[in-house]
């Protein structure tokens, strides 16, 4: 297949380059001067996007992604299908939507989870939104670039899941570092927190598989000084594009603006840009009763 690929960033780079080593035929382009192992580097987004049965798009935002699709739509042959794996707004999402498809192609939301390693790996997961033509043109890269993708609904409901998700995910982390912190200040020993609670019915992912605890549970960013895995200002970003959801739904949401809010605090005021986003255990462990 004939494929542009649009952002090779850690992301999109070793994404690209599993669909080259596939035997695809890959066309990018990057902003930065990158070169990717069996990719061809054109000159523009539009040039990538000429004369491909699907172009790909790994953006850092929704004013981005629409930039991007109104230089490419234009060059993409009708039947094609634009498949956008960028974490961005739902507006924005179904806005370039419409838009691909006012151009007679097919459009695909397909935000992944998995991080950097999922993307070298090919073990992504894609939460994909848009109609089941297009989601079958796009479903065999998937296959290449990940081990899962979940057909979720029409325009904008890829996005949506993922949001939920990371809502979700934002919201435990912060519960498991507080309840670490609440036992060290109890005595409680901390492997024996989790012997209780990764077997009880306080069990999540961020407990049992992601332990933000340093030698307690599986191998997690906690064993390697809270180096990322999933950085806080991304877990920041997700938070934020949900509560911009939130609000477009007229959604009550008092969990996940709170999750937004310590986020913020965290990666903008206490040094946690950069860092892991289970690091908010250190945070919590130095911070005392009404928040000193």
């Amino acid at each position: 297949m004939k494929i542009g690929f649009i952002g090779l960033g850690n992301m999109g780079g070793p994404m690209a380059a599993n669909l080259a080593k596939a035997g695809h035929q890959v066309t990018g382009f990057d902003m930065a001067a990158v070169q990717i192992d069996g990719v061809t580097m054109a000159d523009s987004a539009a040039a990538a996007a000429t004369g491909a049965e699907v172009v790909i798009t790994m953006l850092p935002n929704g004013q981005i992604l629409r930039a991007v699709a109104a230089e490419v739509i234009p060059s993409m042959n009708k039947g094609a299908a634009l498949v956008d794996c960028s974490t961005v707004d739902v507006d924005s999402a179904r806005a370039v939507a419409a838009e691909a498809e006012a151009a007679d192609l097919m459009a695909v939301d397909a935000p992944v989870s998995g991080g950097v390693g999922g993307a070298a790996g090919g073990t992504l997961t894609f939460m994909a939104g848009g109609s089941d033509a297009a989601f079958a043109k796009a479903a065999p890269l998937f296959e290449i670039m990940g081990q899962k993708a979940v057909h979720c609904g029409d325009a904008g409901a890829g996005q949506a899941a993922k949001i939920c998700n990371n809502m979700i995910l934002g919201v435990t982390m912060i519960a498991t570092c507080e309840a670490f912190a609440l036992a060290d200040k109890l005595g409680l020993d901390r492997q024996k927190m989790f012997d209780v609670v990764s077997t009880s019915s306080g069990y999540s992912w961020s407990m049992n598989a992601y332990c933000p605890a340093p030698g307690v549970g599986p191998q997690s960013p906690a064993d390697n000084a809270y180096r990322p895995g999933f950085a806080a200002d991304l877990m920041l970003k997700d938070l934020r594009l949900s509560q911009q959801a939130a609000e477009s739904a007229d959604a009550d949401t008092p969990m996940g603006q709170l999750a937004q809010a310590l986020y913020a605090q965290f990666v903008e005021n206490e040094n946690g840009k950069g860092m892991d986003f289970s690091a908010m255990l250190p945070r919590f462990e130095k911070r005392h009763r009404g928040g000193a």
